[in-house]
């Protein structure tokens, strides 16, 4: 295991390959209300909640990422993470390191518990969404999730009734939800939304992942040309995931490439999980754990070591192995 720099730049956090990490995903739960078969176990079992960070660890954390080390954007993921109790007093709690550097508290959910948290949200300083949802059709949507389509579209209209500014996530499985580019794209034009396809990575849970089943960003964006018109590829910003497109002059959509680009050259992001496991990248077989030496007392230095030294052995990403990745952690307890 290589040793990060003794003296590193003050507040960055690099890894070997020099990239400087601004993004933490804060995983808040491995519970999730549906049952996507690329992201849950068929028969999930459920971490016990005292294994769970607590509000107050996960603030303690976060102070640490925002003032020592340079985080500048936060964003909360699951499992759902509007199943976790105390998800509004959390994104309250954040607001006090805006002082320190803190620029963003996003969250990515599946929009179904919206309707009555939205506003209190909202109110508490929560500054976007990425909503998942992976078919229009109410029948296909059912059979990919297990669950209705209607408490999603209704906590759709709950976010833009609270005035949080979002975007729609698809991932794009073939021979699963692939029919259903051309349906959602017309939805979210047709609402003035922002969509963003996915393509399936070598990560799901049933080890379905194959190369065939992507589909690619060229097909999509023949398929949305071909219906829709002119596409245009607009300039990146930042280090975004997603590249960004202009359809028939005046629909935004976005594709994340994980596949057929990887954009891991660029990644600015690391992950710690519900139970404090720290995850550097997507691709990581393991993690290193926070929550036992918080537990036991660990002061600053002490847990930014830990953190220092899992972030600068991270992997250079999907652009090295480019086949499925064999993790004893899933994406529900991960975080995507």
């Amino acid at each position: 295991m290589l040793e990060p720099p003794r003296d590193p730049a003050p507040g960055a956090l690099v890894d070997q390959h020099g990239r400087r990490k601004r993004k933490l995903r804060l995983s808040l739960t491995d519970r999730c209300n549906l049952r996507c078969a690329y992201c849950m176990p068929e028969h999930p079992t459920w971490l016990p909640r005292r294994e769970l960070l607590t509000i107050e660890e996960l603030l303690q954390l976060s102070g640490l990422f925002v003032r020592q080390l340079g985080i500048t954007h936060i964003r909360l993921t699951g499992g759902e993470p509007t199943l976790r109790r105390g998800l509004p007093e959390l994104v309250h709690g954040l607001q006090a390191l805006r002082a320190d550097g803190l620029q963003r508290v996003s969250m990515t959910s599946n929009a179904t518990r919206l309707r009555e948290l939205a506003a209190p949200l909202q109110a508490a300083g929560l500054d976007d969404l990425n909503i998942s949802i992976d078919a229009r059709d109410p029948e296909l949507f059912q059979q990919l999730t297990r669950g209705p389509i209607e408490p999603v579209l209704d906590g759709i209209a709950a976010a833009r009734e609270a005035g949080l500014p979002f975007k729609l996530n698809a991932v794009v499985i073939r021979d699963y939800n692939d029919s259903q580019i051309e349906t959602l794209a017309a939805w979210a034009f047709e609402q003035d939304l922002e969509l963003r396809f996915i393509e399936f990575m070598p990560l799901d849970n049933a080890q379905q992942w194959s190369r065939d089943r992507v589909v690619t960003e060229q097909e999509i964006l023949q398929r949305l040309g071909s219906r829709f018109g002119i596409v245009e590829k607009q300039p990146r910003v930042g280090a975004s995931p997603a590249t960004e497109y202009r359809v028939g002059g005046r629909h935004r959509l976005g594709i994340i490439t994980t596949v057929s680009d990887p954009f891991c050259g660029s990644c600015d992001r690391v992950r710690l999980t519900a139970i404090g496991e720290l995850f550097a990248c997507l691709f990581s077989a393991r993690g290193t754990t926070l929550r036992d030496a918080l537990r036991s007392g660990a002061g600053d230095a002490e847990l930014m070591a830990l953190i220092r030294g899992g972030v600068w052995n991270k992997e250079s990403g999907f652009a090295a192995p480019r086949g499925y990745v064999e993790r004893p952690i899933t994406m529900h307890r991960l975080g995507g």
